[in-house]
């Protein structure tokens, strides 16, 4: 009987080790990176007939459907939790995060909107600095300033340019970042399935009174894109899991940035809409920023923040 429990032990270690595959964490993340961009092409199109809260809901509900069925297989004891406050937590500032995100694709350019959500790797210090105490990384000052300045010229506050929308954008990445910390709590006491299967209920259960009160029956003709805004953000997600598994974060995950190119081509094709010079320079600081953060010191990995 000693060995059987035995082997699952020794199985499970080498999982636990940094694992170098660069070049295929790499394809799985760039993989990642435009499904993100086509589904913020889907709730681009689904903001012009649906309400924000609907779509919330519609992207957490039917995820929670598709991951029900393995949890289900396994048995609902395995995702037993004695840490519910905190899932609840997490998933209520993880929801605030979505719907200042779907709210900020539908009002600006998808590369914008991608670009501020993914300016999270800026604040996730902070975050941990004010909530867990944590000493900030050395050497992180600069990637911040730089990426606030790159915020700055996004936002473009005094020139008449000036669009409310950014600053809930940022608000989004704030809420965000503060979710991220969450899950680098959670993951020393639970497993990636108990705060995936935590986060679908809460996020589902929060997001389906607002749902109720603006509810409007989508079109037959939107029903396919529904489906296709679910499959892109949650096969996405499950790349982006699958790089990190193949590759540490400060390695592979300036490689979702690749999503705000994808998003401008998008941006381009599909709605013909292009992005001003400083908007453009604020870009390229803010990705920069953000890659320089991810390198730089003990970083959270992050996960896509609010899809």
């Amino acid at each position: 009987m000693t060995p059987g429990p035995a082997r699952p032990v020794k199985q499970e270690k080498p999982s636990l080790e940094p694992v170098t595959n660069l070049p295929r964490a790499a394809a799985f993340m760039v993989t990642a990176a435009f499904l993100f961009a086509l589904m913020s092409v889907m709730v681009k199109l689904l903001s012009h007939s649906l309400p924000n809260a609907m779509v919330v809901f519609l992207r957490s509900g039917l995820s929670l459907l598709v991951l029900l069925p393995p949890i289900l297989r396994r048995g609902l004891a395995r995702v037993r939790t004695q840490h519910l406050r905190e899932h609840v937590v997490r998933g209520a500032v993880g929801m605030a995060a979505m719907y200042c995100f779907f709210f900020v694709i539908a009002k600006l350019g998808l590369a914008e909107a991608l670009l501020l959500n993914y300016s999270l790797p800026l604040f996730i210090p902070l975050v941990e600095r004010a909530w867990l105490g944590e000493p900030t990384p050395p050497g992180i000052w600069r990637p911040l300033a730089i990426g606030m300045l790159g915020l700055v010229f996004i936002l473009k506050p005094g020139l008449g340019l000036f669009q409310p929308a950014a600053l809930v954008g940022v608000l989004g990445a704030l809420c965000a970042a503060t979710a991220q910390v969450g899950v680098r709590r959670l993951t020393l006491t639970e497993s990636v399935t108990n705060i995936v299967f935590y986060f679908s209920i809460s996020s589902t259960v929060i997001s389906l009174g607002p749902a109720l009160f603006a509810w409007v029956t989508p079109a037959a003709g939107q029903i396919s894109v529904i489906l296709a805004m679910v499959a892109a953000g949650t096969v996405a997600q499950l790349m982006m899991t699958r790089a990190y598994q193949l590759a540490p974060a400060a390695q592979v995950g300036p490689f979702i940035y690749g999503s705000v190119a994808f998003a401008a081509l998008f941006d381009w094709l599909l709605f013909a809409r292009h992005p001003d010079g400083l908007s453009s320079l604020g870009t390229a600081l803010v990705v920069g920023a953000g890659i320089l953060a991810l390198r730089g010191g003990r970083v959270t990995r992050v996960t896509a923040p609010a899809e």
